[in-house]
Formats: structure tokens, sequence, C-alpha cells
């Protein structure tokens, strides 16, 4: 029950931030930046269809049509974001609530995150507003295409005709946008770390480990792997640390094994023991 809370929470935060970045930035400025919502942007420039109505009717439509074609049980949450979004959009038509920003780029930056974060929430609470999504995949079940690529091709083909209705500078910025609200979308659902993985290939990797347990008191993993040249195994090591601790891991390697091989790459919302859970100690070799 209290999942089932927190992902509503999610829905309707993350609903009410998708349709303000539209409603007081998009929408304004004439930034069509992929899916329905754009759709609706492009309809309401040129039939003067109100764009909340225009995504609520379309949503309801796609989930319905996406569940006669493709079996997919959507449920409650999903037909609940299809509503609700809209629905708030609808108030601030209702309102005459205006641009935040009259600056184009701003618009896009600021409204492609407020979209971006909106929908990482909604993601986070396991749900969907329907709309381009389930068209993409009705698209990829009859032609095959793999599915991100059905993704891509509509939501180019939305910003290629609103660059033609509106400017093609209006376009790029609604390119702009759209990448914007990727990227915020992978922010909101990995988190802003500062966790690093590292990888380290070493003869001495036994020393390498006692070292790490007793003076960084983190754990490692060992990973077997083969040299391609060699055919040799040799064995690597998994060591997970906080960025502060990068420094004191590249001495301690550097001064067991300076010949060691070592890669740094990002740590996307580490948990388990030592990071989101206390530590538990038992006795290592």
């Amino acid at each position: 029950m209290k999942q089932i809370v927190k992902d509503y929470i999610y829905l309707l935060t993350g609903s009410v931030f998708v349709a303000s970045a539209f409603s007081l930035f998009l929408l304004p400025n004439n930034l069509a930046s992929g899916g329905v919502s754009g759709i609706s942007i492009i309809t309401y420039e040129l039939f003067d269809i109100s764009p909340g109505a225009f995504q609520l009717v379309s949503n309801v439509l796609l989930l319905l049509v996406g569940w006669m074609i493709l079996g997919l049980g959507f449920g409650v949450k999903s037909l609940v974001g299809s509503i609700f979004l809209p629905g708030v959009i609808l108030f601030y038509e209702a309102i005459d609530a205006g641009a935040a920003v009259n600056d184009t780029l701003l618009a896009a930056i600021f409204g492609g995150a407020g979209v971006g974060i909106g929908l990482g929430l909604i993601f986070r609470g396991r749900a969907s507003t329907g709309g381009m999504d389930l068209l993409a995949q009705i698209l990829h079940k009859f032609t095959h295409i793999p599915l991100y690529l059905c993704i891509a091709i509509l939501d180019g083909a939305v910003v290629l005709v609103a660059a033609v209705t509106f400017s093609f500078t209006t376009g790029l910025y609604a390119l702009i946008a759209l990448f914007i609200t990727i990227k915020m979308i992978d922010f909101v659902q990995l988190g802003f770390t500062q966790d690093k993985m590292a990888y380290v290939i070493s003869e001495k990797r036994d020393v390498i480990t006692r070292a790490v347990f007793d003076e960084l008191d983190r754990g490692a993993t060992e990973i077997q792997a083969i040299g391609a040249y060699s055919r040799l195994e040799r064995p690597m090591l998994l060591v997970v640390v906080r960025q502060n601790e990068v420094s004191r891991l590249k001495e301690i390697i550097r001064r067991i094994d300076p010949d060691a091989f070592l890669i740094f790459s990002e740590a996307h919302e580490v948990m388990g023991q030592g990071f989101t859970s206390d530590k538990r100690y038992i006795n290592v070799p």
C-alpha cells in the first residue's frame, strides 16, 4: 500500500512538472519538441485547437488503441496520468497563465528540463501518460524497426513539422529542448552521482584487495577475465568508491603495483551495504 501511494505521488507530481513546463515555457514559444504535446502545439497554431483538450483526447485514444492492438495492460496509473496531465494544462489555459519567459533559448532550456524532471518522476512511479510511446510501440510491431528508432523517428517528424510550421530556427530550439528533456529523465531516474567504479587488473590483486579493506574500508569483487592476446586468466577487481576516495585508491594501487591497469567510470545510484545501508563487518582473510 505504501508503495502504491508513493507511485501516485510520483505520477501526480511529475504530471504537474510536465504540464507546467509545457504551459509556461514550450507552448508560448512554439517549441514543439516531439510527442503528443508537440503535435498539440502545431494543431493549436494551425487550427486553434486547445492543447489540453487535444492531449486529453489523444492520450486516451492511444491507450485504447494500444490495448486493442498490443494487448497492453497499461493499468490504472497510466490512465490517471493520461487524464490528469492534460487536466493541469487545461487549468493553465483557463487562467490564461501566459509565458514565463519570452526568450526562446531560455524557454527551451527550462521547458525541456521541466518536462524531463516530470517524466523522470512519472517513470519512477512506474507509470506513463500514454502518448507517443504507445504509437512507437505500434509502429515497432508492424515494421519491426527497433523501438528506440521508432521513438526517434516520431519525435523527429514532429520537430520537422514544427520547423516547417513556425521556422527553422524554432525547430532547432525545439531540438535543444528535446535533448535536455532526455538528459533530465536520466538525471531523475539515475540521480546525481559522486560515486566511481574502479576496474583493476594486477598481478598483486590480493595485496591491493587487503589495502582497500584496511585503508579505504571498502569491499572489492573479483571478476574472472581472460587476456585477449595471452589467453591467460587474469582476475579483475571491481571497487566502488566515493569521489573523495578516488585519489587515495590511485595512491594505493600505484604504491603496490605501478604497472597495474586501472579504469574509472561513473557509478549511478549505488545501493547496498556501505552506501545506502550500514556496513556489516565480518572477518576477512
